[in-house]
């Protein structure tokens, strides 16, 4: 019998990631628009996943039938394996949408009312809202004889729509795109038969298909049939041959709808010949034809839930917290000064003092420089804000921009590009590597001195998703780290010597290998007479063979893992020897954060990173690996590892082979994500009279040791 893979399918590890969303949807512990989000989420997670995955795997099995991947399976295998996950996975989330959210959603006289509940009233109102807010911006388009299909618009809604009139039998056909800018839920104002605090609402397509004589008059449309298509959106720039790459990225965006469709979308009621016709005019074979048995693009559902947030539908809000060790009062260098190291856990703690820390240093006389990565910031920043203040006021504003930013590469270069207008400079990244690392460092003079702060995360400096991704930022002036944040955008900047690092790790020069030695380290001491090995590693995604080879072979010689992995994860437990535990955590927070724990002889050591263990992250984007040295820094980061790997409302743990047991249903113990908010709460505002069990206390846990498993089936879940 041969032996087993040593590594699982990246592509099904993924669904199996994007499952987990799915069971937070099936929850009915959750609140019903909490329900709703995760739906989204994972139509969401879905979109890119053919975007880049599918799409990737097709052209290799195209190029490369025969070749297969680490798991041991060629293109097509995985293709035809995605096909049956994703559509077993796609019938489970609309059966919970129709059958669960939206009559859980009617308990809560928020109603989703389809054209033939609607009153004689209701369809009057719809009829004006169509036409004074809808019709003027639809533009249809006849197909007559052998017309040119147009390029349709990627991810948007679409009708089919079929003509008849003007003295002929046959029908003819029109395409309207329904543009993205439109609501998709309208609400219904007049004549809801539901009580005074709730609210009827339609779809956008839905009051546009019963309104379709006003725009077509004279031809009485037979039918309309709503369509979606996804297209492959894997391009690339290369940047060694590319004589201007901003130039040459705005080209390959502009061609994008010509890109080859990976996936059709048509409703399983939709009559047979509309997904035929459609097929033949698109090109595309059966195997990209998906029949959802609802409404397309669930992604959008996330709007309702901004319409009607309230209590009851939503998760009680979790305000964040101040920052015990940041004045409100002064400035935030000064509170940076004095601490010498200030650790803030985002979303629990407020992101208002990096905010806060670059407004002061655009309008601060004694700052003399600002250098800053930027990978997405999102729209109407703050921190973008900050630094054209700081480049009009004269400070020296160095921004290391990453334009191919997957899908927000526009929105980058046009930020990019306003930052050089108001005089600062900006990079657009390194020969060949995506730059990815957090940075962001302060030059201030003081006393006749230049003196630096300094600013590593391991999320983005997004003001917006600051307040969805759990992720940990980290303000020092650690001499060395500062020297070493100086060296790193030298080096950015262009600077070709390679510096001798003095505490940061980087990739693709020296993180691998750090970690190699890290891990090294605890064999060393696993194998010592009475000794032993332990780490704790946080990501996102485990991919890099390289990597998991590493823990294999730290795992046979003693040493006890445990990871928490929110994502795919190409290790199997099974071949740990019994040693390593991996748990995923889906919760309303996405965990984002990278935190790595060496037991380090019973001295530990503590690491955040903005680098998954992934190929791409260690060998091919700009990484930073920067120890955490501050004693009250590491004692949060201590508790918090412990208690996400004891959560006992949303862990799940993978089992051998791949799969992940369920998360206990029956629990009614808080999850790791509330404890951390409680336990945070508890440093912000130390409230007299709190329990124990309604404040965790802040101390250092033991050290979780994974138990032997007997090794389950892979089909077990």
């Amino acid at each position: 019998m041969a032996d087993p893979t040593p590594f699982l399918n990246r592509e099904l590890s993924w669904l199996a990631f994007n499952h987990r969303v799915l069971q937070e949807a099936l929850d009915h512990r959750n609140p019903p628009l909490e329900r709703l989000r995760f739906l989204a989420i994972y139509s969401s997670n879905l979109d890119e996943f053919f975007m880049v995955r599918v799409a990737g795997l097709r052209r290799q099995a195209e190029a490369n039938p025969t070749a297969t991947d680490p798991a041991g399976l060629t293109a097509s295998q995985q293709l035809a394996l995605i096909r049956n996950q994703v559509r077993r996975g796609t019938a489970r989330q609309y059966a919970c949408l129709t059958t669960e959210i939206i009559p859980a959603l009617g308990r809560h006289n928020v109603a989703l009312r389809p054209p033939d509940a609607w009153t004689p009233a209701a369809r009057r109102e719809m009829k004006r809202y169509f036409e004074n807010q809808i019709l003027p911006v639809l533009t249809p388009v006849a197909m007559r004889g052998r017309t040119a299909f147009p390029r349709l618009s990627h991810r948007a809604i679409h009708l089919l729509v079929s003509l008849r009139g003007n003295g002929t039998a046959r029908p003819r056909h029109a395409l309207l795109e329904i543009p993205p800018r439109l609501p998709r839920f309208v609400r219904m104002l007049d004549h809801s038969p539901i009580a005074d605090n709730g609210h009827d609402y339609a779809l956008c397509e839905d009051v546009i298909m019963a309104n379709l004589q006003t725009l077509f008059p004279g031809c009485g449309p037979a039918a309309a049939v709503p369509f979606r298509i996804t297209r492959d959106m894997d391009f690339a720039v290369d940047r060694d041959s590319a004589a201007d790459l901003v130039d040459d990225l705005q080209q390959a965006i502009r061609l994008s709808r010509r890109r080859q469709p990976i996936r059709l979308e048509v409703p399983a009621a939709a009559p047979a010949w509309a997904a035929a016709w459609l097929r033949r005019r698109l090109d595309v074979g059966p195997e990209l034809v998906y029949r959802p048995d609802g409404p397309l693009d669930l992604s959008r559902f996330a709007d309702l839930a901004g319409l009607e947030e309230r209590p009851g539908l939503c998760n009680d809000s979790w305000r964040p917290l101040p920052s015990p060790a940041i004045a409100p009062n002064l400035p935030v260098v000064a509170s940076l000064a004095a601490a010498g190291a200030i650790a803030l856990f985002h979303p629990y703690e407020s992101f208002d003092p990096v905010v806060r820390l670059l407004q002061e240093a655009a309008e601060d006389p004694d700052v003399l420089a600002i250098k800053q990565t930027l990978y997405r910031v999102g729209a109407d920043s703050p921190v973008v804000h900050a630094l054209q203040a700081a480049a009009v006021n004269g400070k020296q504003v160095t921004v290391v921009v990453e334009v191919k930013a997957r899908f927000d590469e526009e929105r980058n270069i046009r930020w990019a590009r306003q930052l050089e207008e108001a005089g600062a400079h900006v990079i657009y990244g390194i020969a060949s590597c995506k730059v990815h690392a957090k940075a962001l460092l302060i030059v201030r003079r003081e006393d006749g001195q230049l003196r630096r702060y300094l600013h590593l995360s391991t999320g983005n400096y997004n003001h917006r998703t600051a307040k969805l991704y759990a992720d940990i930022g980290y303000l020092t002036t650690d001499p060395a780290l500062c020297s070493d944040a100086t060296a790193l955008f030298n080096l950015m900047t262009g600077y070709a010597e390679l510096p001798a690092w003095e505490s940061l790790a980087v990739a693709p020069y020296n993180l691998r290998e750090t970690l190699h030695a890290l891990i090294d380290t605890e064999i060393a001491n696993a194998r010592q007479p009475g000794g032993s090995g332990r780490l704790t590693a946080k990501m996102n995604s485990l991919q890099d063979l390289d990597m998991i080879r590493h823990l294999y072979a730290a795992a046979e010689a003693g040493v006890e893992i445990n990871l928490v992995v929110r994502g795919l994860c190409c290790l199997d437990t099974g071949l740990g020897h019994g040693r390593i535990r991996v748990v995923s955590i889906v919760d309303r927070y996405l965990e984002h954060a990278r935190v790595f724990r060496f037991h380090n002889g019973g001295t530990p050591r503590f690491f955040l990173s903005s680098a998954d263990w992934m190929t791409r992250n260690l060998s091919h984007r700009i990484e930073i690996l920067f120890p955490v040295a501050d004693p009250q820094a590491c004692k949060r980061l201590d508790w918090l590892l412990e208690t996400q790997m004891n959560d006992a409302r949303k862990a799940r743990v993978m089992k051998p082979g791949g799969t992940y047991t369920d998360p206990p249903r029956a629990s009614t113990k808080p999850g790791s994500q509330e404890l951390t908010y409680r336990g945070f709460a508890s440093l912000a505002d130390p409230r007299p009279g709190l329990t124990d069990t309604q404040t965790p206390v802040l101390r250092s846990p033991r050290f979780h040791t994974p138990r032997t498993r007997p090794r389950t089936r892979s089909s077990d879940r």
